[in-house]
């Protein structure tokens, strides 16, 4: 055993890292859905992360992007309930990694870097949409992008001790 795995393969520092990363994630995406809601029942309101013109989260969250990531409406109506906040969307991703996140098996480290993959893919995206198209920043969502790129890594380093450890396993 590896001074910095456990006897499972799963790093030390993952429970703690993952804990921190998805309560933070979660926070800012509780926060992007207050605003949202806040913003959609009272145009005047202002957001502690609307910093200026050309920085501004409320705006980005009530665009055409800020729901299903400005593709579900394509198919379906604004109204549809399949065309959720990407907050909420958020909500789910950090729900799901925290709980994946308790159970050690390389099905759920499958899982785990699966959506890890996806939130990064959706972020990379959502970052390109902010920067060339509503050409703004949002501390908010630039705050999960890096997030979710730190848990993508997290959740590499723990599929690769689990497969080190199981290989370690079946070689005995």
């Amino acid at each position: 055993m590896s001074p910095s795995h456990s006897a499972t393969g799963v790093p030390k520092w993952d429970y703690s890292v993952r804990f921190i990363l998805c309560f933070l994630g979660l926070v800012l995406s509780v926060y992007a859905l207050h605003v949202e809601l806040s913003r959609e029942n009272d145009p005047e309101y202002r957001a502690m992360c609307d910093l200026g013109h050309s920085v501004s989260c409320s705006k980005v969250f009530t665009s055409r992007w800020g729901r299903g990531f400005g593709l579900v409406q394509i198919f379906t109506s604004k109204d549809s309930v399949l065309n959720q906040p990407n907050s909420v969307l958020g909500i789910i991703f950090y729900m799901l990694q925290l709980g994946l996140g308790q159970l050690v098996s390389s099905r759920s480290a499958f899982f785990l870097v699966m959506f890890s993959w996806v939130s990064v893919a959706g972020s990379v995206y959502l970052a390109a949409i902010l920067a060339f198209v509503l050409g703004d920043f949002c501390v908010v969502c630039v705050s999960t992008y890096i997030i979710n790129f730190a848990l993508l890594y997290t959740n590499q380093k723990r599929r690769t001790g689990l497969e080190g450890h199981l290989e370690k396993v079946k070689s005995k």
